[in-house]
C-alpha cells in the first residue's frame, strides 16, 4: 500500500510526466496521480485526498494560487508545493499567504531540492504515521 498519495497539477504534459516518472523512480512507495487543470484537481480530490500536491501557478481556468486557497478551505493538512516558472516576489507572498508549504522555481530549483522536500515529508510521515500535521520546514528554500 502506498505510503504517500501525491497529486501533480500541471498543464504541461511533458513536465508533468517527467515529474511523475522521477517521483515514481525515487519513491516507489508513492502513489502519483496527475491532472492538467485546477478543475480536474478538484474533481480528483473528491475521490482521493492527497497527502502532497505539486501545483503550477499558471493553469487553464483557475490558477494554482486560487486552487491552493480552495484546497486550504477544506484541507489544512495537505502539503502543497508550488512548482512554477513564475518566481516573482508577489507570487511567493500570495502563495504563502494562501497556505503553500514550499515554493520552487522550475528554472532555478534543482530536482534534488524538490526530492529533499519529499524526503522530509516522507520522514515525518514515517515518524508520526501521518504527514497531514505540520509539514517539515526547509528554511533555505523559502525566500
Amino acid at each position: 500500500m502506498p505510503v504517500l498519495s501525491t497529486l501533480i497539477v500541471e498543464d504541461n504534459p511533458s513536465f508533468r510526466g517527467s515529474l511523475k516518472e522521477i517521483l515514481g523512480a525515487r519513491f516507489p512507495q508513492m502513489a502519483v496521480d496527475e491532472v492538467g487543470s485546477s478543475e480536474e484537481a478538484l474533481q480528483k480530490m473528491e475521490k482521493v485526498r492527497p497527502d502532497l500536491m505539486f501545483v503550477d501557478i499558471r493553469l487553464p481556468g483557475q490558477n494554482g494560487l486560487e486552487l491552493t486557497r480552495r484546497v486550504r478551505k477544506d484541507d489544512a493538512e495537505v502539503v502543497i508545493v508550488i512548482l512554477t516558472n513564475y518566481d516573482l516576489p508577489e507570487f511567493r507572498e500570495a502563495a504563502y499567504r494562501y497556505g503553500v508549504n514550499y515554493f520552487f522555481s522550475k528554472s532555478t530549483s534543482s530536482m534534488e531540492e524538490i526530492v529533499t522536500a519529499v524526503e522530509l515529508v516522507l520522514r515525518q510521515k514515517g515518524e508520526e504515521g501521518d504527514t497531514r500535521k505540520d509539514p517539515p520546514k526547509i528554511p533555505s528554500l523559502r525566500s
